[in-house]
């Protein structure tokens, strides 16, 4: 009896393995057909066929939960028109000098957007000139305020923030706020609590607490976008935190470089704000209230470049590709956390190669020491190919911005890893025009304090250049 018991127990078990191993064939089968089918990235690709063969049901699970962008299919699912009444016929492109050209196409092909005359751009340094400038325009609104956000923190300056749209909210305009559900504070952030209390009509972005909805974890609205009256914009790379504040003394100063921008460019910044509130709420911004008619104010002449894990993926990283390629003289950045892909590794290394002068400018030490680590063990091919990289002093300096030639500029939320290229929503703006270029490298030139080497490099010991490699495996998520 218990020999039978036994021969049976064995039995059922040996069936319960070949269903096991055949359910784990089938699960790999169709994680590999997925990812050859979807994956553009040949090594992820190869990483998520290995992982689910090797471990076919913790791989296959890993894959559902953190591999299929499920984001794209949303987004190209709410991705419409702002507005009905946008004239739809093609807009012609405005005059760039020659030699810009072939980038003005390229970068209208990437787009689909047009370069637009008649801007008119003012730069601010840091909170203490932001800040005023941002609250005494959603002072002045009267028909409608849209704010998007990555940190919007419940301190003083935010509170001035909440205090100023409700205030307009109060006086008729209709204001709209997007705050992103990771910045500003995982478990509904105070901000967005204090607005929708004051019945501000807020959102938060990509957020959810629930576990089946982590795979949205890693992904965000890193855009810094205010809209006033659909006619005055501000956009760079300032957050809502009392940090940007340096004249206040802040434990931990954030500088950081801002833009106000008008003109009919506006427009598109308007339309990149609807789509993403679509994308949040499922609302249609509509009609002139949110997209007015504008006139020139300025003479510059510039255009938005979105970019996201969805339509517009990789659109800025393709926009800098571009801008690279036709420098003729200079190529100079300034950038928070420089961990660029391969792609534009190299092409910073051929265009030094070939005689152009390339300056990178990288804080000393940034608010986030792993990116530090991983940047150190990234940047040896760009030293040796003759990329001059720079270490700027503390304060931490957040700004961003690129410079070709001193003619042609690109600034906005975008900082140069693969986090803002590839896994971040985005907004950066280009702008042909000599002055501001100029005025930008400058800037940039005057941040160059002490020069990394690759003597530098060499001089970490063996155990700092395991941990600096180690940390650089990170690198898509840092």
């Amino acid at each position: 009896m218990e020999e039978a018991l036994y021969r049976w127990l064995a039995a059922t078990a040996s069936v319960r393995t070949d269903v096991l191993a055949l359910i784990g064939v089938g699960f790999s089968l169709a994680v590999s057909m997925h990812v050859l089918l979807r994956k553009r990235v040949v090594g992820a690709a190869i990483g998520w066929i290995g992982l689910a063969w090797l471990a076919p049901v913790f791989g296959s699970a890993l894959y559902l939960t953190f591999g299929i962008n499920r984001v794209e299919r949303r987004a190209r699912k709410l991705k419409r028109k702002p507005s009905q009444q946008i004239d739809e016929t093609p807009q012609a492109t405005a005059a760039v000098p020659e030699a810009y050209a072939a980038l003005d196409r390229a970068v209208r092909a990437v787009t689909g957007l047009p370069t637009v005359a008649g801007t008119a751009i003012a730069v601010f340094r840091n909170g203490d000139e932001a800040y005023p400038a941002m609250l005494a325009a959603i002072g002045s609104a009267r028909q409608s305020v849209a704010l998007s956000s990555y940190i919007f923190r419940d301190d003083k300056i935010g509170r001035e923030f909440i205090a100023a749209l409700t205030a307009a909210k109060a006086r008729g305009a209709e204001v709209r706020v997007i705050v992103d559900g990771i910045g500003s504070g995982y478990f509904f952030p105070a901000a967005w609590r204090h607005l929708t209390r004051a019945g501000v009509t807020a959102g938060l972005f990509m957020h959810s607490a629930l576990p089946w909805r982590m795979p949205f974890l890693n992904l965000r609205t890193h855009k810094k976008v205010l809209i006033v009256d659909g006619s005055v914009a501000f956009t760079g790379g300032v957050n809502i935190s009392d940090g940007n504040r340096l004249a206040t003394g802040p434990s931990f100063p954030i500088r950081d470089t801002h833009f106000r921008i008008e003109g009919p460019v506006v427009e598109q910044l308007a339309q990149a704000f609807a789509t993403d509130w679509a994308f949040v709420s499922g609302e249609e911004l509509e009609g002139e209230l949110w997209l007015p008619p504008l006139t020139p104010v300025g003479d510059l002449t510039a255009r938005v470049v979105t970019s996201g894990p969805d339509a517009d993926i990789e659109k800025i990283a393709t926009v800098i590709l571009q801008a690279i390629a036709c420098a003729r003289t200079s190529i100079r950045l300034t950038t928070p956390y420089f961990l660029p892909n391969e792609l534009i590794t190299s092409a910073l290394g051929l265009a030094a190669a070939r005689g152009i002068a390339v300056d990178v400018v990288i804080p000393r030490r940034s608010d986030h020491r792993f990116v530090d680590f991983a940047t150190r063990a990234h940047v040896g091919p760009l030293l040796e190919s003759g990329v001059r990289i720079w270490l700027d002093e503390p304060p931490f300096d957040h700004s961003k911005a690129l410079v070709i030639d001193r003619e042609w500029s690109f600034v906005g939320s975008a900082n140069w890893d693969s986090r803002s290229f590839r896994l971040n929503f985005e907004l950066n703006v280009e702008v042909y025009d000599t002055g501001l270029a100029e005025r930008l490298d400058d800037f940039i030139q005057a941040k160059r304090e002490r020069r990394l080497t690759q003597a530098d490099l060499d001089a970490r010991g063996l155990p700092v250049r395991l941990r600096d490699a180690a940390v650089r495996l990170l690198l898509p998520y840092l």
